[in-house]
């Protein structure tokens, strides 16, 4: 079983060659897809180079943000993980010297926190 299966199973699982497809106007040229994952309607693709969220707004879903984040320019994130009546984990990314998190996002328990942050872990470090 890949590591994409290992952080969510298959329900929110998205294939690289998917992402590739759909959001190749996003990519560089020597820049592929590790994996991603789809929360709700927010996509997160990680690549070689940065982690790129995907933020779709309003009723309609026109309105797209698309957030690109070097993994040099995270300086710290932290993750909270579950509790017995908070079901939702969180992780918090920091970019350079900002002094509230730049990102933070929830995740429900079909996604393995601890394994994205001990993929960013491997990237920021």
């Amino acid at each position: 079983m890949g590591l994409l299966n290992r952080l969510m199973g298959n329900a929110s699982a998205v294939s690289k060659e998917e992402l590739t497809k759909k959001y190749a106007r996003l990519f560089t040229e020597s820049e592929t897809v590790d994996f991603g994952f789809k929360l709700i309607r927010d996509t997160f693709i990680f690549t070689r180079k940065r982690l790129i969220l995907i933020d779709v707004q309003g009723l309609t879903g026109s309105k797209v943000e698309y957030m690109s984040l070097p993994y040099k320019s995270i300086s710290r994130f932290s993750l909270e993980s579950s509790g017995t009546f908070d079901l939702d984990a969180e992780l918090k990314i920091w970019i350079s010297s900002a002094t509230e998190p730049s990102v933070s996002k929830k995740f429900n328990k079909k996604i393995d926190v601890y394994e994205v942050q001990k993929y960013l872990a491997d990237k920021v470090g």
